[in-house]
């Protein structure tokens, strides 16, 4: 049997290697795996014309790269909605779509609770950087969820193009048209991992209404973990199970 063929994109705020080293490693030789950088930092700052198609887009070259026509597809965070972005607009490049809590979902059949969660992302913005990347963390888990400690010593120069990369997401997230009808028609297997300390506002959100979206969805829980301890880093081991069990379904229907 042949490698996986997968790309996988990271969130809008740890680097692509670091995301993945460990999940990467357990997969191993029976994974023909790339971990794509955002091209939202390829520069200084955010291109202006950027947008989730931007991210599609770069995906894309990747894989023409590389000679593959189709592959399989996982995103984290942002990287989590610039994969249903590219699912809407080239399924037949898809063989699977692996979520592990999108940042965003699209804007339709929002509850209460998380249009409030949005109003709430849009005050942001006029934040100081730390101001800001505190409160953007904050928002996204229970209250009772325990942040893990910034690491020991400065913060890697890469870092101070986060809040300008984050703010570019959530405006992206307020003009863009994910196309529910064609996320509909995308038939290969889907599967969403979800942190139990997340905001059900959110990622529970999220989940429950991409459940009523894609004809082959599979939700995975885990518990004891939130978006800033996700599962991918906190328990690689399950994830990788999870991932080659999901990626092996969807051989057959490529």
């Amino acid at each position: 049997m042949e490698p996986f063929r997968v790309i996988l994109l990271p969130g809008s705020v740890l680097r692509a290697g670091p995301a993945y080293g460990r999940l990467l490693e357990i997969l191993g030789p029976s994974v023909e795996a790339v971990a794509k950088e955002l091209e939202l930092y390829n520069g200084d700052a955010p291109p202006p014309d950027w947008s989730l198609d931007t991210e599609a887009d770069g995906v894309l070259r990747e894989a023409g790269s590389r000679g593959w026509d189709t592959f399989h597809l996982l995103g984290y965070s942002g990287g989590g909605a610039c994969a249903l972005a590219l699912a809407a607009k080239h399924p037949q490049r898809l063989r699977s779509l692996a979520l592990l809590e999108p940042a965003w979902a699209g804007n339709w059949d929002w509850s209460p609770a998380h249009t409030a969660l949005w109003q709430h992302y849009g005050e942001l913005h006029d934040l100081p950087p730390e101001e800001f990347m505190s409160a953007f963390t904050r928002l996204q888990v229970k209250p009772d969820a325990v942040l893990p400690p910034p690491p020991p010593g400065p913060p890697p120069s890469w870092m101070a193009k986060r809040p300008a990369g984050i703010s570019a997401f959530l405006q992206a997230f307020t003009t863009y048209d994910l196309d529910r009808e064609k996320l509909a028609a995308f038939t290969n297997p889907v599967l969403f991992v979800l942190g139990g300390m997340s905001s059900p506002d959110e990622q529970g959100d999220n989940a429950d209404r991409l459940s009523r979206v894609f004809p082959d969805f599979r939700l995975e829980v885990f518990p004891e973990r939130h978006h800033f301890d996700p599962p991918h880093r906190a328990e690689p081991e399950r994830v990788a199970a999870l991932l080659r069990a999901h990626w092996a379904r969807a051989e057959p229907l490529s």
